[in-house]
């Protein structure tokens, strides 16, 4: 797995051409929970009093998301803006901000930021979450992996149970997690925890 981010911390990454060209800098990032994808990202101007730019860039114009900027191959990647927000938020909703539950209906927390992988994927691999006395750690931040049925809908994010059980305190932790769960699916964490 390539480096992890939290979506907040791409705001103000500069959009850069392969030829070393800034063209703009992230305003937002625009994911589909359920889909658990990168969308795209709103932009703004480069500069200290730049705007919000009439132009987006969808995900399949990016080369790669990197530590330090998001690469794309030209300037003609941009599309409008609607283009990217329709496909993203319309449908989902907005993440931060939103509750988490399980598929058993227990309130866990409430979404503080998306976890993203960088490369070339657009892959979001975990959420930052203010927890609940649910989940036995009230008031503390803690990282769930994103992994099988999600679902969004409206202000309300839904997990899997198990995803739950597998909550780490740190990003770090995240990876290992995310990757198990990936290696051995639902069945084998109910395996793994039947031991």
């Amino acid at each position: 797995m390539t480096t992890l981010m939290l979506a907040a911390g791409l705001t103000k990454r500069p959009v850069v051409t392969l030829g070393g060209e800034a063209v703009a800098q992230v305003k937002d990032t625009v994911f589909d929970a359920a889909g658990g994808q990168i969308t795209g990202f709103t932009l703004a101007g480069r500069g200290l009093f730049s705007g919000p730019l009439k132009q987006s860039l969808p995900w399949s114009g990016v080369h790669a998301l990197g530590p330090d900027a998001v690469m794309i191959p030209a300037v003609e990647v941009l599309q409008a803006r609607d283009a990217v927000v329709d496909r993203g938020e319309a449908d989902t909703g907005q993440v931060r901000g939103a509750r988490v539950l399980s598929d058993a209906g227990l309130e866990l927390g409430t979404v503080l930021d998306a976890v993203v992988e960088g490369g070339t994927s657009g892959r979001v691999v975990g959420f930052e979450v203010a927890t609940t006395e649910a989940m036995g750690r009230h008031e503390r931040r803690v990282f769930l992996p994103a992994h099988g049925q999600l679902a969004m809908t409206g202000d309300t994010l839904v997990i899997p149970a198990l995803l739950a059980e597998q909550a780490v305190d740190d990003l770090g932790a995240l990876t290992a997690a995310w990757e198990r769960i990936r290696a051995t699916g639902e069945a084998g964490l109910r395996k793994g925890d039947d031991r």
